[in-house]
């Protein structure tokens, strides 16, 4: 039986990666994302490996949420793994010069958009029962505190405690769910939380080697393969 993966944020970073390693081990592909053009990018060059689908939404969205997954075909709709990837930090200011525009995004983005999808798919998930997966991403900054993380942390922080406590929830219906909390990584997101300011972006790495989207993606692929009855609570 073909096995299904659903990854929000699929146009660049982990989700594009992910994309990418569960294309060449055949699984099939729910990818979404906002960006359209990069989804059917993605999709005609990944459609030669495997099957593809795409979903154009933003997770902020619950309608929408909602209307993407009832409109899954047959072949799509029983999903084995959700991947909550879509994400983002804005700025690294202090706390009394932040946009609050940009903490409601931080929230309604790493919080809502994550709790929307993984209670739009539970029901899917369960029915595909044992062996199926949850990998939630979270990261280091929802533990570990420094200048700037404010609202960004207090997201991550969130999703772990989530994370702990869906585990205890699912109990016995076979479904496992992780908390995966990556540190310092390369990938768009740091493009994302700097405005664009390509000089930032560098600073932010240098002298350091930092986890690469792939790292993470073979991670991800590590967890949802590990035996049915193994459950990776937090990495």
């Amino acid at each position: 039986m073909t096995s299904t993966v659903f990854i929000t944020g699929a146009t660049s970073g982990f989700g594009e990666a992910c994309a990418r390693r569960f294309a060449e081990a055949g699984w099939s592909l729910v990818l979404t994302g906002r960006r359209e053009d990069r989804l059917q990018a993605l999709s005609a060059e990944l459609s030669k490996q495997t099957k593809v689908h795409t979903l154009t939404l933003d997770v902020r969205d619950r309608a929408g949420v909602e209307r993407a997954v009832e409109s899954l075909p047959a072949e799509f709709a029983k999903i084995r793994g959700l991947i909550n990837n879509a994400g983002l930090a804005l700025g690294i200011d202090p706390a009394p010069k932040c946009d609050l525009d940009d903490w409601d995004t931080m929230i309604d983005t790493n919080i809502k958009g994550l709790v929307y999808t993984t209670r739009t798919l539970l029901s899917r998930l369960i029915a595909y029962g044992r062996g199926a997966s949850i990998v939630n991403l979270g990261s280091v900054a929802g533990n570990y505190p420094y200048p700037g993380g404010n609202v960004y942390g207090g997201t991550k922080a969130f999703v772990g405690q989530f994370s702990l406590n869906l585990r205890n929830d699912l109990v016995g219906t076979g479904v496992r769910v992780t908390n995966l909390e990556p540190g310092l990584c390369e990938s768009e997101f740091s493009l994302v939380r700097f405005g664009g300011d390509q000089a930032k972006y560098d600073a932010t790495y240098a002298g350091a080697e930092p986890i690469q989207p792939q790292d993470i993606a073979d991670t991800i692929f590590w967890i949802m393969n590990t035996p049915a009855h193994v459950n990776v609570n937090s990495l």
